[in-house]
């Protein structure tokens, strides 16, 4: 045990690796739930977040998702090509531009996240009686707390 975890319950530790190594694997299945249309995960990643946190210049875009500005502007030319996002002058700083999604990329995020709930619903209809749903909103309530 690492010298941190000689102060965390054993049953704390083993709870956290467990939780992770279930959120990775259910991340993956979700993915595979639904059709990327042919878009990487770095193209998904960003129209994801332009989704989520709002318009965003291509370099405040780019620092918020780890890349180098160069990786930025392919990305966002494929997704801007397929007409998914959209680019308006900067209201605050003409010289830049905002990017956003468009109805479009909106409704394919939307599709996505549809597919990986129907298929999830699903497994755990098929997979779980009605205590083990229960059990499992009740552990999602408690990991809720954890995170809030």
């Amino acid at each position: 045990m690492s010298e941190i975890n000689a102060e965390v319950a054993e049953s704390a530790v083993r709870a956290a690796h467990e939780v992770r190594t279930v959120f990775s694997r259910l991340r993956r299945r979700l993915k595979e739930s639904y059709d990327n249309e042919g878009l990487t995960p770095s193209q998904t990643s960003a129209l994801s977040r332009l989704s989520k946190e709002g318009p965003a210049s291509a370099s405040d875009l780019a620092a918020a998702e780890r890349v180098r500005p160069q990786s930025m502007a392919a990305t966002l030319a494929v997704l801007e090509e397929r007409g998914l996002i959209q680019r308006r002058p900067d209201p605050g700083d003409g010289r830049r531009q905002l990017v956003s999604p468009t109805d479009g990329g909106r409704a394919f995020l939307e599709d996505k996240r549809r597919a990986g709930e129907e298929w999830l619903a699903r497994a755990l209809q098929d997979g779980c009686d009605e205590r083990e749903r229960a059990t499992i909103l009740e552990a999602m309530a408690l990991l809720d707390r954890l995170v809030r």
